[in-house]
């Protein structure tokens, strides 16, 4: 039986865990086949983009 598709949102709350390096082996097991590639994408680009935005933030902080 396939797998239900995950949502953008799912698939964001997913690329997130797995950011910080929370992602259970049995979560990670179930998403591989559900999650749409182009929305993982789409999460991992956010997610890196959000991240420089903050170290951007802090440098500005530390050095102001």
């Amino acid at each position: 039986m396939p797998a239900k598709q995950r949502s953008f949102a799912q698939t964001l709350n997913a690329v997130a865990w797995s950011f910080i390096g929370l992602r259970r082996r049995r979560d990670f097991d179930e998403d591989v086949g559900a999650l749409n590639p182009f929305y993982v994408i789409a999460g991992g680009v956010l997610g890196c983009a959000l991240f420089i935005a903050l170290l951007l933030g802090a440098v500005r902080l530390a050095v102001a």
